[in-house]
């Protein structure tokens, strides 16, 4: 037995090590994703493949591929096919590429292309408004083919894929697609520079946790300790999987066949708390019950978890303390905006916070840059330390940083937009990716939504005349494509990517296939999106949320272009107080070792993404503050595998679900949509 471990040691990878079949594997993966989420999501409504941050499809199949090679390395006892290392790689290539296929690219992606012409109509006066200022190099220009894409192709259903994708009017797609997916591909170029630049200083310097990779990390560990039969027999891991699994088996019988019972996951908390008063943002308050997210909760640092929860509850409650006081101030105070879900002028105190939040992680990582930026222009020697965390040296990521954003600025004033305006709106885009990158990574939020745009910033302090009226048109249309809709972003999923090829050997390949992934991805998700509407027809899917949202920003463009807005006044003030909170709170976080609270806190204040998600970082903060205050670190040990049991059982649940609505006409959803 001695003499055959040692055989089995002897010839295996080393765990560091990355091998061309991984990377492989990982591709074709990710590909297959990209296919079959457009007809999973608009067609059978089904549970999402790709949603959020820590994403159902990937996680799942990473699971089963986990017990798969596990169980090969047990029956034949040889080398194994994949390592811990490679199989957590396979995963996080299908997670950078699954929201490109649909929120974090081309859910809207062809709505936004046509909805300035097909719902143009005599009331609300896009034809003679808006559409004189579109750039017609954006958009496809033949009415019929657009009406296809809504109505769907006369027979189309009983064509095959390979039929619909012939019939497509790809002479009307070819000029727009390759415009649009140059934006793509040069913003998702800036985005990996952004991500390789600042790695180091999150995942070296910083040492950040990181808990929405800690249970992909803790399956490779254990594969490639061949301790993986123990990790799944632990009874704190099984009791976690009961629980997930009891409740989302009796939920999902109990929506197929209504006679079986279910357990309530939502309880309507509002008619507790007064219309009017102090508690009055309570009023329509939800608790949902999602035990993946307890999970996430538990894992992430006290301090965050406690802060995420406690924002929530502070920032509803200074509306009330405001209404209280008689400032009730009207929602007309707002004037246009382009936030997702901005709702109330106290809101806006996110857009001073993310200024002021940014400037902190700048200021973090002042030594970094400094010495970066020293050998970018030849005025420091090279690092001597070994490169252990960038895919490339960061004097390159630099300068394709500032060159990306030059030219990014450059093919925004091409189509319209005014150079400064051009410069600071494409600024003010990845100031916000960074900061809710950071949100995503080091709170362990595996759904998140922004509130504010980053144009509401632009338009408070400098008025929409700053634009022009075709800038705004342009400003707007872009921010849709790819910095409105964070719940399934980029930038968050490259840094998971960093932080798994942190140290090992091959991260070149790495970097290589994270390539060769996006630019796949990106052109298999518009085929399957562009199949999948002709065959059916847009007005058949379930894109209703899409074509909402984009009909509501063409509107707020057309108000602006028609009625051009002054800095409001309102959005300002609540923006300034917004960036002395952040300033404070950054301050005492960062220079209080007993501060009890986490700036990033604030920043999720009026999401969302933590009204579905307060009450779960509660739980979790509760259960994590309990556990080291009684139990110590001994019981934490034991306890974090209970609620890992409750993220991969919610996980292996809401996948075996999503197969069943595959094959049924309505699927139960486990996560959130």
């Amino acid at each position: 037995m001695g003499a055959e471990q040692e055989r089995l040691e002897q010839t295996s990878p080393s765990p560091s090590a990355i091998r061309l079949r991984a990377v492989v594997l990982g591709l074709a993966l990710a590909l297959g994703i990209c296919l079959l989420t457009p007809l999973n999501n608009a067609y059978h409504k089904g549970t999402p493949l790709g949603g959020g941050h820590f994403p159902l499809a990937p996680f799942f199949i990473l699971a089963w591929l986990t017990l798969l090679v596990a169980l090969a390395g047990r029956i034949f006892r040889g080398r194994p096919w994949l390592t811990g290392r490679e199989l957590l790689l396979t995963w996080v290539l299908m997670v950078v590429v699954s929201g490109i296929a649909y929120t974090g690219l081309v859910r809207t992606f062809f709505i936004n292309l046509t909805a300035p012409y097909h719902f143009a109509s005599a009331g609300n006066g896009w034809e003679e408004v808006l559409q004189p200022l579109l750039p017609r190099a954006m958009y496809p220009q033949s009415p019929a083919a657009v009406d296809d894409l809504y109505n769907g192709l006369e027979g189309g259903r009983e064509l095959g894929w390979f039929q619909v994708l012939a019939r497509i009017p790809w002479h009307v797609w070819l000029r727009p697609l390759l415009v649009w997916t140059s934006f793509v591909f040069l913003c998702y170029f800036i985005l990996v520079c952004l991500v390789n630049l600042f790695s180091r200083q999150w995942i070296h310097n910083e040492r950040m946790n990181f808990p929405l990779l800690q249970v992909p990390l803790v399956l490779a560990e254990a594969m490639d300790q061949r301790s993986l039969g123990r990790f799944l027999a632990s009874p704190f891991l099984l009791v976690g999987l009961l629980v997930p699994v009891v409740l989302h088996l009796l939920n999902g019988l109990s929506f197929y066949y209504p006679s079986v019972p279910q357990v309530p996951t939502l309880i309507l908390a509002g008619t507790y708390f007064p219309k009017y008063g102090l508690f009055s943002a309570f009023y329509k308050l939800k608790i949902y019950i999602y035990p993946a997210f307890i999970g996430f909760a538990f894992l992430a640092s006290r301090q965050i978890s406690f802060s995420f929860w406690l924002f929530f509850v502070l920032g509803g409650l200074f509306i009330g303390l405001l209404s209280l006081l008689g400032y009730d101030i009207p929602a007309a105070a707002l004037g246009v905006t382009f936030g997702p879900n901005l709702s109330r002028p106290e809101e806006t105190q996110m857009i001073g916070a993310y200024v002021v939040f940014f400037l902190f992680i700048v200021w973090l990582a002042r030594y970094h840059l400094w010495r970066t930026t020293g050998r970018a222009f030849g005025l420091l020697p090279p690092g001597e330390e070994r490169e252990r965390v960038e895919w490339f040296s960061a004097p390159v990521s630099l300068w394709g940083s500032v060159l990306g954003l030059l030219a990014l600025a450059i093919w925004c004033r091409l189509f319209g937009l005014p150079l400064l305006p051009a410069f600071l709106l494409v600024g003010a885009f990845f100031l916000v990716m960074l900061v809710a990158s950071r949100v995503i990574c080091q709170g362990g939020l595996a759904y998140f939504t922004l509130t504010i745009a980053p144009m509401d910033g632009l338009l408070a302090f400098f008025g929409s005349g700053f634009f022009s009226r075709v800038g705004l048109l342009v400003a707007a249309v872009t921010q849709k494509m790819l910095f409105l809709d964070l719940r399934e972003s980029l930038m968050p999923s490259l840094f998971h990517a960093g932080k798994v090829s942190y140290e090992v050997r091959g991260r070149r390949l790495v970097f290589i296939g994270l390539a060769v992934a996006l630019a796949a991805g990106v052109i298999v998700s518009f085929l399957a999106m562009l199949a999948l509407c002709y065959r059916y027809g847009i007005r058949e899917l379930e894109l209703d949320w899409a074509t909402r949202t984009t009909v509501s920003m063409l509107d707020n463009v057309k108000v602006l272009v028609e009625t051009p807005a002054d800095p409001g006044r309102w959005v300002r003030l609540f923006a300034l107080v917004g960036a002395a909170i952040m300033l404070a709170l950054v301050v005492c976080y960062h220079r209080l070792h007993w501060w009890p609270v986490h700036p990033i806190g604030y920043l999720t204040a009026y999401s969302s993404s933590m009204r579905i998600l307060w009450f779960s970082f509660f739980l979790g903060w509760l259960a994590n503050s309990l556990c080291i205050r009684y139990g110590g670190v001994a019981l934490f040990k034991k306890l974090r595998l209970f609620f890992i049991g409750l993220i991969i059982g919610d996980f292996l649940m809401g996948g075996l679900w999503a197969v069943v609505g595959l094959l049924s006409d309505a699927s139960y959803l486990v996560l959130p949509d």
